[in-house]
């Protein structure tokens, strides 16, 4: 079982074979990406996505890891060496409009594949990003979740340096907190009638306080 486990892995870091080297440009097999919502379509057309034209093979990556709904890729612009990219297969424009399995498919595969960049690089830690929107920084309207290495004083994010400032137990905390959890119940509400399930079936719950 353990080697069946091992060998599975292999292929999808090794796709084609012993002699793949992961370390060259290489074109990504062809996936199709397929379109998420209407939404998704007229923000960024897959046509367009610089994304899915690497997943349908159009255009050069450096390939690191594939699977059936994931694709892990080295940033073109690094902000640090080994600077990768986890991509999901199919197209959607931010985190709001893609499916909760994939993004579980693409969370569950960052030990893994972070450990082994953290490890290829000579790093002790890496940053988890996720730019969601253009007034947060992002660019590319496919989600995608950055794996940052990072050594101790590397100065990488200015912002490391500002000074943090606690935070005021006082009412403007506590109705922000009322209003984020207002959100989150009309959210959990239209995923639970959209998905004909009860949130108590999900697990869910919201304390207030």
């Amino acid at each position: 079982m353990e080697a069946r486990r091992l060998a599975i892995i292999r292929s999808h870091i090794y796709p084609a074979g012993p002699g793949f080297s992961a370390i060259r440009i290489a074109p990504v097999y062809n996936s199709g990406c397929a379109s998420g919502s209407e939404e998704d379509r007229e923000k960024n057309p897959p046509r367009e996505c610089v994304f899915c034209k690497i997943i349908r093979g159009e255009s050069p990556a450096v390939k690191l890891y594939e699977d059936d709904t994931c694709l892990c890729i080295l940033d073109t612009n690094p902000l640090s060496r080994g600077h990768s990219l986890i991509i999901p297969k199919s197209h959607f424009s931010s985190l709001g409009t893609t499916p909760p399995s994939v993004l579980a498919a693409m969370c569950s595969k960052v030990p893994f594949i972070s450990s082994a960049i953290v490890k290829a690089t000579n790093s002790d830690s890496f940053n988890l990003l996720v730019n969601n929107g253009a007034s947060a920084g992002q660019v590319i309207f496919h989600t995608h979740i950055h794996i940052i290495p990072r050594k101790a004083h590397d100065c990488l994010w200015a912002s490391e340096s500002l000074r943090r400032y606690p935070l005021k137990l006082d009412g403007e905390a506590s109705r922000l907190a009322n209003v984020v959890r207002e959100q989150l119940s009309l959210s959990l509400l239209s995923s639970s009638e959209s998905c004909k399930e009860s949130i108590g079936e999900e697990g869910s719950s919201l304390v207030r306080n």
